[in-house]
């Protein structure tokens, strides 16, 4: 393969999944986007998490909520908290405590009943990830998984689950970043999260 047929097939790749993905799992991601507007409406906060790239992920989640998503939008920042970005945290649990309980002991530090707990993940099968939502549900969060490949134990886990069907990681994340910038449009165009006060 040339690098020019390198090239139209990852994208030819992102786009059918795309459209699968909108074909297949459109209420998943309306009823996930719904879930992170009603928990911020009733004054509860998003605790989003996940490994490498989903990481990342989670921190641009937090990053378009905490600050603002629509170039023209005022409104106010919503409690929106990335598990994967405070790295003294992150590595003194993994020393402490063991690198599967980097999620779940920040869940119990800031989790309460009526919050999410939004993990990211490729596979559905990282422990750490799986070990956060199963202490989310123990204390009465929501919980909402981005998944992919067969969705996994995360899958399992989540009160919604937003399975994306294949195996390549970095077409999962492809459309996992999709996902998350039509959930910050969906929240941020509610009337009354669009109308509240910004600084």
């Amino acid at each position: 393969m040339t690098d020019r047929e390198a090239l139209a097939h990852a994208f030819e790749e992102s786009i059918r999944l795309h459209e699968r993905v909108v074909a297949e799992c459109g209420e998943a991601i309306l009823e996930a986007a719904g879930a992170v507007r009603e928990a911020l409406l009733a004054g509860h906060k998003v605790l989003v998490f996940g490994n490498g790239g989903s990481a990342a992920d989670a921190q641009h989640f937090a990053t378009e909520l905490v600050g603002r998503f629509g170039p023209h939008v005022e409104r106010g920042a919503l409690p929106v908290l990335a598990l994967t970005a405070d790295t003294a945290v992150v590595t003194a649990i993994a020393n402490d405590f063991g690198y599967a309980a980097i999620f779940a002991r920040q869940i119990e530090a800031f989790g309460a009943a009526g919050d999410i707990a939004f993990a990211l993940t490729t596979s559905g099968g990282s422990a750490n990830v799986n070990e956060g939502l199963r202490w989310a549900l123990d204390r009465s969060l929501r919980t909402i998984a981005l998944t992919g490949g067969d969705g996994g134990e995360s899958g399992r886990l989540a009160d919604v689950h937003v399975h994306v069907p294949h195996a390549s990681s970095p077409r999962v994340q492809e459309v996992h970043r999709t996902i998350l910038h039509v959930i910050c449009d969906l929240v941020e165009r509610h009337p009354q999260i669009a109308r509240t006060r910004a600084v």
